[in-house]
């Protein structure tokens, strides 16, 4: 019998990868997203294994229990739904922007992992595998709040695995270092040049690499929970750690 995999943000980047990765493998796929346009067309394209389509903001608390608390037997849930906003010091930031970043990257992961779990429970099965990044361990200048969120989404996914020993639920955090998609657009809003020089010279990641991260631990036998795990692409690494000096 095939599996169903709730994804967020399935529209663009990661979200869309996987649903090509997991359509591929013969899973059913639930697919969440703001623009309707995109999943109507990532539907068209993948045919019968997308059961449904769901336009939905996560930041949403009130749709979000509307849409998702009634589905009872996804087997994986995707949170991929998430953004980083602007590079500004802390001190010149958009407040609106790190509004939006909590709001989204820490909320609306909280409000989808809340409105599936119980299902799961009740099943006593399931794996929730949230999509996390290097920069919630790793600070970076203009990271703020975006890797405040993700240290978040670190935090959380250990203490569901706390909650849920006694249940055969796996949760898996998955940590990308820097990875090409529409992620840096959207954090320059859309200044193509600006995202542009964010992978200049270097081959990033691409979401076809997390996707096979994701179907990798979502596959593994149902004993094995991988906890978390961290990747980079080859051309990037730690630097030595920084030092102001005077004069």
């Amino acid at each position: 019998m095939a599996k169903t995999i709730l994804i967020t943000g399935a529209t663009a980047g990661f979200g869309k990868a996987c649903a090509r990765r997991f359509a591929d493998a013969g899973w059913n796929l639930i697919l969440a997203g703001r623009r309707t346009e995109r999943l109507e067309s990532l539907q068209a394209e993948l045919g019968d294994a997308v059961t449904a389509i769901l336009t939905l903001d996560v930041r949403d608390r009130q749709a979000v229990h509307e849409q998702l608390s009634n589905l009872k037997d996804i087997d994986v849930l995707l949170n991929n739904a998430g953004l980083a906003l602007g590079l500004e010091p802390a001190w010149a930031v958009d407040l609106d922007d790190w509004d939006t970043m909590v709001d989204t990257n820490v909320k609306g992961l909280m409000y989808c992992t809340r409105a599936i779990l119980p299902g799961m429970v009740e099943r006593n099965c399931g794996h929730v595998i949230n999509i996390g990044s290097t920069a919630g361990s790793w600070p970076y200048p203009g990271g703020n709040v975006y890797g405040g969120t993700k240290a978040f989404v670190q935090q959380f996914s250990r203490n569901l695995r706390a909650d849920l020993l006694g249940n055969r639920i796996r949760v898996t955090e998955i940590d990308p270092g820097m990875a090409e998609s529409e992620f840096s657009k959207v954090r320059f809003k859309g200044d193509d040049q600006s995202a542009a020089k964010v992978y200049a010279g270097a081959e990033a990641l691409s979401p076809a690499d997390i996707a096979e991260v994701v179907f990798f631990v979502a596959n593994l036998p149902a004993h094995v929970n991988v906890n978390a795990m961290e990747l980079m692409c080859i051309d990037q690494s730690w630097g030595p750690l920084a030092v102001h000096r005077k004069g």
